[in-house]
């Protein structure tokens, strides 16, 4: 395998277009992918170093996320990240290989019991998302077919708060999104009136967006994948969530940012 993906490089090396740099426009993911954060956050940090490593810069573009898809499907980002799959957007990118897997979970108070096996336990719960926000294919089903009860509001501070003022049961995040969430925005006391429970309720892989209206976007991501490959197989990949878990991407201080949602 590592023989493959060596002459693989080689190949793409002598068929590369000439790029300096690239330019990917995202809503910003913390704590995943964000400028508060050293490197533009670990999975920024990874994006960064995977195009560094055929001699391409990474500049990011912080816009609201509809504008950063749009933007890059008429070209005038060189890529987007990161998103979950769709098939409507496939239509518009090229997608790379996975990047990151996210794994959703319910959030609770930690002083009120709380358990589920099945999304028809939740039924007589109250729960609340954010607005125009997908926690997966079967969630969206059960949510649809009427089986849980959801307000929709415009953020995630609202659903937190919602949630310490016991308006709401639980609410539904990514497990790191939502604890970087709740201490960026409450004080130490009020992160452990909240918890989450340890069963997912979806895990979704993301990925980098290249636009198929840019006639050099398939080679772009081809020198991409092949290089991601490398740090997969060596333990590089790796070594980047070791360092997010080991607080490498921490922020000092608390950040008056305000949170995006894809």
């Amino acid at each position: 395998m590592k023989f493959a993906i060596t002459g693989m490089l080689m190949a793409l090396l002598c068929a590369w277009p000439a790029y300096a740099k690239v330019v990917i426009s995202t809503g910003g993911w913390p704590p995943f992918l964000t400028p508060q954060q050293k490197h533009y956050g670990f999975i920024g940090h990874l994006i960064s170093d995977v195009f560094a490593e055929s001699g391409v810069e990474v500049e990011y573009r912080l816009v609201p996320w509809r504008r950063a898809y749009v933007g890059a499907v008429s070209g005038d980002y060189d890529a987007t990240a990161v998103w979950m799959a769709n098939e409507d957007r496939k239509r518009d990118f090229f997608y790379s290989e996975p990047i990151l897997n996210e794994r959703f979970v319910f959030f609770h108070r930690s002083d009120i019991p709380f358990d589920w096996d099945d999304f028809s336990d939740l039924s007589e719960l109250k729960l609340a998302g954010v607005l125009g926000y997908s926690y997966g294919n079967e969630f969206d089903a059960a949510v649809e077919a009427g089986i849980l009860n959801i307000e929709w509001v415009a953020s995630e501070e609202s659903t937190i708060q919602m949630l310490l003022a016991g308006r709401i049961d639980a609410f539904p995040q990514e497990i790191n999104v939502g604890y970087f969430n709740l201490k960026q925005l409450l004080h130490t006391e009020s992160v452990d009136r909240i918890t989450h429970h340890p069963r997912h309720i979806s895990v979704n892989q993301s990925y980098l967006l290249l636009p198929r209206s840019l006639p050099n976007s398939e080679a772009l991501l081809d020198s991409f994948n092949a290089w991601l490959a490398t740090f997969k197989e060596s333990g590089r990949y790796d070594a980047y969530f070791s360092a997010f878990e080991n607080g490498d991407y921490a922020l000092d201080a608390r950040s008056n940012s305000s949170v995006t949602t894809r």
